[in-house]
């Protein structure tokens, strides 16, 4: 399900790792929200384009802020790491060729 959502430029992706982290690279139109600040930020992350993927270095905070974020009642799916997500945006534009 995650897949094919992120194939096809659905929802919004959500990257939790640091801005420092962030900045070293990142999937296209990630929004750079730290794990640390999501909970602060959800009237932010309540506005974005449903469905939230999150997704970090290796799943861990990812896994963490979709917890944080269905305590509140936000919907939210773990894609674990930004590399995944980046591949998995490739594909859709492998298959647009």
């Amino acid at each position: 399900m995650i897949e094919r959502i992120i194939q096809n430029g659905e929802g919004t992706i959500i990257d939790v790792r640091s801005r420092g982290e962030f900045q070293g690279g990142h999937p296209a139109g990630a929004i750079n929200i730290p794990v640390n600040e999501i909970v602060q930020r959800l009237d932010e992350v309540r506005a974005f384009t449903a469905p939230l993927i999150l997704c970090c270095a290796s799943g861990g905070r990812s896994s963490m802020a979709m917890h944080l974020l269905r305590q509140q009642g936000v919907t939210a799916h773990d894609a674990g790491s930004w590399m995944t997500v980046n591949y998995l945006q490739s594909q859709s534009v492998n298959r647009a060729v």
